[in-house]
């Protein structure tokens, strides 16, 4: 849970906390209902990917053209801070 504080109109904050108190809600109960209308959270799917990660890596890849592979650097693993950060090649 995250909170979040707002700034608004005194004109609004009571606006606000009658018409909490009208439905029978406190006000923060009130503002999580109307952002709830406002804005729905999709719930997020709970699959899990149990193949291994090489498996993923292959999946994921498998769209992706030969031409493009070979212009990949061969020593990327061994030079990550040289293609990342510019660092002269050891």
């Amino acid at each position: 849970m995250t909170t979040v504080q707002i700034y608004i109109a005194d004109q609004q904050a009571a606006a606000l906390s009658a018409y909490a108190r009208a439905h029978g809600l406190t006000v923060e109960q009130c503002v999580v209902q109307l952002v709830e209308q406002a804005a729905p959270v999709e719930q997020a799917s709970a699959q899990v990917d149990d193949r291994p990660i090489w498996e993923i890596f292959a999946d994921a890849m498998k769209d992706v053209p030969r031409e493009d592979l070979a212009l990949l650097p061969k020593d990327g693993a061994a030079q990550i801070d040289h293609y990342l950060y510019g660092q002269p090649k050891t």
